[in-house]
């Protein structure tokens, strides 16, 4: 679902609804150990709980003073995201 590769998380499971808490779960772990960089690349499906984990651990990262960064986002989430109106949020590697 997650894998650290350096300071990236590379995300490797699908971003939907069903693993959200999950997902919010280990990324927030990963943040402690130091990750500074969520890789998005593997990833071929993503609704909109996505966005809202994705948000969730930067909030977090903020909190520790850690500038996480997103790179690799598939089409399908930057639409979501523009759709939303949050896109400019994103903090694009």
């Amino acid at each position: 679902m997650l894998e650290r590769a350096g300071s990236a998380l590379k995300v490797t499971a699908p971003m939907l609804y069903g693993n959200a808490s999950t997902m919010l779960a280990a990324g927030r772990a990963a943040l402690d150990a130091g990750i500074t960089e969520i890789d998005l690349e593997a990833i071929a499906d993503a609704d909109s709980s996505a966005l809202a984990v994705i948000f969730a651990w930067l909030r977090d990262a903020r909190s520790r003073n850690v500038a996480l960064r997103v790179s690799n986002p598939p089409a399908g989430l930057l639409s979501l995201a523009s759709l939303y109106g949050v896109d400019e949020f994103l903090p694009l590697a």
